[in-house]
């Protein structure tokens, strides 16, 4: 009887334990009927070859009018269908021997783009429940010739297949033109958490409420914990780009990276070079050794939001990211991880 008391009462620990650690985030979609629309661009573009490309072109503009002056102008850069060399610039770009190489491995690394565009509508269903009223992007997938991984404008998001063959894609060491770090990271699991940011940073990213260091980070951590959201099963590393290891040298790390930023009183500080060197992708934080990553300030913010949001559950995902009073975050998270 003694024994069978000692098996329940683990039992109950047990279900109090995974109670404590479930995550208020892994909410139900199923009833989420609204999906964004993923347009595999690309392949139409690439299989104009050997026909009339201006005609085709021009059907093209009427079917996707807001996409194409983004892709052309922006993306590939050769101007508009209006232009007189258009014809013969989109032909050169179609037909370019390198660009039809790249697709025979992009279509070798995507083989099923169906997969892709089932992670992207799950991710936007997860934002679609945080925020019924937003209207959802259209994605755009296609080949740019080593241009932007990701383009944003309103209601539009562009991905770069090219940008997303592998580590070891030869590509990216023939061309030379992507530092080694940056090339981590372009992989296909990275798509989707680097659309999640994108987009979080293009919606609810106000540049004038941000004027130094700690608005910049606890900014940042808002849209990392919006990645949360819509990828709440993802691991921690995709999510932010890093590997295990850097991971872990950020956890072991945190308190002495807080204590520094504090002591050197970096976290008031406006210089435009003190925010970058914590904010923006680098191989190594300046003034950190040089086992940690870049973008060390961007971790630290998520922590702290992530701590926020923990000690105020009454807190929704849109009330998060409409606060931009982040010393209030800030001081509500009691973030001390010394």
């Amino acid at each position: 009887m003694k024994q069978r008391r000692t098996v329940y009462l683990f039992l109950i620990l047990v279900v109090i334990v995974s109670a404590c650690k479930r995550n208020p985030l892994k909410v139900d979609i199923s009833d989420i009927k609204e999906e964004v629309e993923v347009v595999h661009f690309g392949e139409e573009l690439l299989n104009l070859e050997g026909k009339d490309t201006l005609e085709v072109f021009a059907e093209l503009s009427n079917e996707y009018n807001d996409f194409l002056n983004l892709f052309t102008y922006r993306i590939i850069r050769i101007g508009g269908i209006e232009d007189e060399q258009f014809p013969e610039l989109m032909k050169l770009f179609i037909n370019d021997p390198l660009i039809q190489e790249v697709k025979t491995k992009t279509d070798s690394v995507f083989n099923d783009r169906q997969e892709l565009g089932k992670q992207l509508k799950k991710a936007f269903k997860y934002y679609s429940y945080h925020f019924p009223d937003k209207e959802l992007p259209i994605i755009y997938t296609y080949i740019s010739g080593f241009n932007q991984s990701l383009v944003t404008a309103e209601n539009i998001i562009g991905i770069s297949l090219d940008k997303y063959l592998g580590r070891d894609c030869q590509y990216y060491k023939q061309l030379n033109t992507t530092p080694r770090y940056k090339v981590l990271n372009m992989h296909k699991d990275r798509i989707v958490p680097e659309v999640a940011y994108a987009w979080g940073t293009t919606e609810f990213e106000d540049p004038n409420a941000m004027t130094n260091l700690l608005d910049n980070i606890v900014q940042k951590g808002k849209v990392m914990y919006l990645v949360d959201a819509m990828m709440p099963t993802l691991n921690d590393s995709l999510k932010i780009g890093y590997t295990e290891k850097q991971l872990e040298w950020c956890r072991m790390n945190e308190a002495a990276m807080w204590t520094y930023l504090i002591e050197k009183k970096m976290l008031y500080s406006n210089k435009r070079m003190d925010i970058i060197r914590y904010v923006n992708d680098a191989p190594t934080t300046s003034g950190f050794p040089l086992e940690s990553p870049g973008r060390t300030g961007v971790w630290i913010g998520w922590q702290i939001v992530r701590q926020y949001m923990d000690k105020h559950p009454e807190v929704s995902l849109r009330d998060l990211m409409a606060n931009h009073n982040f010393q209030q975050i800030l001081n509500e998270s009691e973030y001390d991880p010394g």
